[in-house]
């Protein structure tokens, strides 16, 4: 009996270059969905792509200096200092002083960001999960394939973003 090439094997063949460009559009344009539909619950709060990124960050980071959060978010420190200034308008983040250095402050999210992160959360699960017909049979393993997509996509970010291509062709 011949033994086929199982799709995640190095030899899978050509088609993966394909499928993985099938799977970045369909990233994309479910993002773009989930955008569109906005929010049922009227106290949800509606961010921008990169507050919403900065919230993404704090919610795993509920304390961080602007450097960091803008490492991890691939924001160069002039924009996130903008995102930062309408986070704290909306009342979802507040920076603070750092105690052990006077010059420098972290970034904290308010009791009103968890709140709200928390909110879209749910509201983001329950189309998402409506939209599957609620079939959690490939959820784990996809879970698995996009945090591992993410994680490496961001550990090779390019760092000098003035030569990086406009996205979302």
């Amino acid at each position: 009996m011949e033994e086929q090439a199982h799709p995640t094997s190095p030899t899978a063949g050509a088609d993966d270059g394909r499928r993985w460009a099938e799977l970045a559009d369909l990233v994309l344009i479910i993002s773009r969905e989930i955008q569109f539909r906005g929010y049922t619950d009227e106290r949800a709060v509606p961010l921008s792509p990169s507050e919403g990124m900065v919230m993404r960050h704090l919610h795993r980071e509920p304390a961080a200096p602007p450097s960091r959060i803008a490492e991890a978010t691939g924001l160069q420190r002039t924009n996130l200092s903008t995102v930062l200034g309408g986070l704290e308008r909306k009342g979802l983040v507040e920076r603070r002083t750092d105690p052990g250095d006077g010059r420098g402050v972290t970034v904290h999210l308010t009791e009103h960001g968890r709140a709200n992160y928390a909110l879209v959360r749910r509201e983001w699960a329950a189309a998402v999960s409506a939209a599957a017909g609620h079939d959690t049979e490939h959820l784990d393993a996809a879970l698995t394939l996009l945090a591992a997509v993410e994680a490496g996509l961001a550990r090779t970010r390019p760092r000098n973003r003035a030569k990086r291509p406009p996205s979302g062709t």
